[in-house]
């Protein structure tokens, strides 16, 4: 049984999830290209260090340089938006996140503690001049500025603009699955940065031709839901993304970062009150629908990936580079 797809078919499909781009590219000369972008993926529209959702992580690869893991894995909390940009912009994308969420909550560092600031990366170097370091505080503004709960945007956009998936144009991908609960239901929506896999790898089509030497590369994977979750469990749900991950033939490579991050917007933690106690409502693990939802995280992962592919577009890179849209 394959589950029904939101109404978008992505990330957004989860009520309040917002997804914001912003894109870089430039041909400078005949070795020079900028091919890169930042991506912004919002819990909700309010504060979110005031307001946190639960989150964890799980790393199935750990060759990659996210920031921010540690101390969600510890709390069990997300506090600022999940920002997705290349390898060496994850200082940048920090920082302007950082100022972002000073300017939001003036209480941060002064009157109550810091801010846990989320990054994650792909290195984009294969398209893109990654040594010129074009992505600069102010793009993670501006992605998390424009962030909307609109369809997601995807393919080469964003800090998709420069990936490769099986030597292929990939980058931001998205999906959604519905899995009903009794007389109601919740969304699982994914969203992926895809940069990984050789064409002879790929398990969806028969791309056993003409073969591109590309880096074993990344892949983040962001899952969302509103399902009433807290951090074990839904650590539970990230670790399932591999499952989706092998599905389109993911060998899950030595030089590839493959790290998943999942939230619930149910239940959400108030950064501030006079409680000592706290009690909230979750899933039971032994529920018939814990076995849904994980079935809902392989199906949007596989999807996701796919769908990067699917929305890309042929692309020149540095060094007279070309990456062929996928043909699908």
């Amino acid at each position: 049984m394959i589950l029904p797809k939101g109404n978008n078919n992505g990330i957004t499909d989860v009520q309040g999830v917002k997804v914001g781009h912003v894109t870089l590219y430039e041909m400078i000369d005949d070795e020079q290209t900028i091919a890169t972008g930042v991506t912004a993926i919002l819990p909700h529209s309010g504060d979110l260090f005031a307001r946190k959702v639960r989150a964890a992580s799980a790393v199935i690869n750990g060759f990659g340089k996210t920031a921010g893991l540690v101390q969600i894995n510890e709390l069990g909390l997300l506090e600022s938006p999940i920002m997705l940009t290349n390898t060496l912009s994850v200082g940048p994308v920090m920082q302007g996140t950082l100022q972002y969420m000073l300017n939001q909550n003036k209480a941060i560092g002064d009157t109550t503690g810091t801010i846990n600031i989320v990054v994650g990366e792909c290195n984009d170097g294969y398209l893109n001049s990654i040594r010129l370091q074009a992505i600069k505080p102010e793009h993670a503004v501006q992605a998390i500025e424009s962030a909307t709960t609109d369809p997601v945007e995807q393919g080469a956009v964003g800090a998709g603009k420069g990936m490769v998936c099986f030597g292929y144009k990939g980058g931001i991908g998205s999906a959604s699955r519905i899995v009903a609960a009794g007389e109601g239901k919740y969304t699982v929506g994914c969203l992926v940065l895809s940069n990984f896999g050789k064409r002879e790898d790929a398990l969806f089509a028969d791309w056993n031709g003409v073969k591109v030497d590309t880096p074993d590369g990344s892949i983040m994977m962001v899952i969302a839901t509103d399902a009433p979750l807290y951090d074990r469990q839904l650590k539970r749900l990230a670790k399932r993304c591999a499952a989706g991950l092998g599905r389109t033939g993911s060998n899950i490579a030595n030089g590839s970062g493959d790290i998943a991050i999942a939230f619930s917007t149910a239940n959400p933690y108030e950064h501030q009150t006079d409680r000592h106690l706290e009690a909230i409502s979750h899933l039971r693990d032994d529920h018939p629908v814990m076995n849904h939802l994980f079935q809902a995280v392989v199906e949007t992962t596989e999807e996701a990936v796919i769908n990067s592919l699917r929305h890309a577009e042929t692309t020149d890179g540095r060094k007279g580079r070309i990456v062929e849209k996928a043909p699908l």
